[in-house]
């Protein structure tokens, strides 16, 4: 059975403005495949270069907290908001970061018995608060991770991180996005 990628305006590639088709096919070259949430937020072109400029911002970083560590931060956030789209996908990507075929699925079911580091364990509880209850964040939060080893600038990461990944995962579960075949068996083998 074939399923729909979006539940919203899927615009074909061609259609696209030129900026836009070459970031989607620098994605493809690299990855051997379009992921879908391209396609989904592309009928929306605006939006679709604000998305990627600040997840690219975001996700892109050498400094501070390691490629892994951002993606254990989406998983574990994905989880929590039960966006299925980026699970799989930030999962795929996190097993191939992180040289692990197990870290992701541990994270999505449950961070806490994953097989994670102090630091990676302080980070995760933080970016969980920064998901279920913001406005609770006080300095013992702060201090817990600067006691993990993080500095404000990585502080400011993964709170950015995991209020980027909140607003995405609803728009994934709003536009009912479907995540590529594709990703499931990335970094598993």
């Amino acid at each position: 059975m074939t399923h729909p990628i979006s539940r919203f305006p899927v615009p074909d590639l061609d259609s696209l403005p030129d900026d836009m088709r070459d970031a989607i096919a620098a994605v493809a070259e690299k990855s051997g495949f379009v992921p879908n949430v391209f396609l989904a937020l592309a009928h929306r072109p605006n939006e679709f270069r604000a998305f990627f400029a600040y997840h690219q911002a975001l996700m892109d970083k050498e400094t501070g907290l390691t490629k892994a560590e951002r993606e254990m931060i989406v998983v574990a956030v994905s989880a929590l908001n039960n966006c299925q789209y980026c699970v799989v996908a930030h999962g795929a990507i996190l097993r191939i970061r992180a040289k692990n075929p197990m870290i992701a699925d541990q994270i999505a079911v449950n961070w806490r018995k994953a097989d994670l580091s102090d630091r990676q364990r302080a980070m995760l509880a933080y970016a969980e608060k920064v998901t279920l209850a913001a406005y609770r964040i006080d300095e013992s939060d702060h201090r817990a991770l600067y006691d993990a080893g993080f500095d404000a600038d990585d502080i400011w990461d993964i709170g950015a991180i995991a209020a980027f990944f909140g607003m995405s995962n609803r728009m994934a579960n709003a536009g009912d996005f479907r995540a590529n075949d594709e990703f499931y068996m990335l970094g598993r083998a």
